[in-house]
């Protein structure tokens, strides 16, 4: 529980950093662009990340397309001084109670536990995992369901990711 709990603390403060696209441009702490991907590093706590907003978002209710406000939407992956890394989801409003979020890359689906307006990977491995999977494929789709029931899909580009992750990693070594 408490390593779940540091985690989340951990996800929340990169998601707290990670500001919407425009301000994320403009930001000063961010070190680099690769495709379709963003890098931020910061020094107080040391921690550096790559993030996302995707490329096209389906929110639907009872089957049928409908219009929903949500904030920011991005996909984290985080780096800290001896990590391996840690992926996480803002799907921009609050998630249903006792909820997963899943990610399918390349017909390779992860189950991301939810909290709030995040969503995390369960463990150290499972992180690996995952983004050992966006690191070699084309695109990631994000499935949440959030307290209102709407069902939201989030189509994620992949484009980059690589290099970002590995600029993200090297720059908190």
């Amino acid at each position: 529980m408490i390593t779940t709990t540091l985690r989340g603390m951990g996800a929340s403060l990169v998601l707290i950093a990670g500001l919407g696209t425009a301000v994320a441009q403009e930001s000063s702490n961010v070190v680099a662009t690769e495709g379709d991907w963003t890098v931020f590093a910061a020094d107080n706590p040391r921690e550096c990340w790559a993030v996302s907003p995707p490329k096209s978002t389906l929110n639907t209710r009872d089957g049928q397309p409908t219009e929903v406000t949500r904030g920011d939407i991005r996909l984290y992956v985080a780096y800290r001084p001896g990590s391996n890394g840690e992926v996480s989801f803002s799907g921009g409003y609050p998630f249903a109670p006792d909820s997963t979020v899943e990610v399918d890359v390349g017909g390779r689906t992860f189950n991301l536990f939810t909290e709030g307006e995040s969503a995390w990977t369960g463990s150290p491995s499972d992180d690996e995992a995952m983004i050992a999977a966006l690191r070699g494929g084309s695109s990631a789709v994000v499935t949440g369901r959030s307290a209102r029931g709407t069902t939201t899909k989030d189509t994620f580009s992949l484009s980059g990711i690589t290099a970002a992750t590995n600029s993200a990693r090297e720059r908190c070594q």
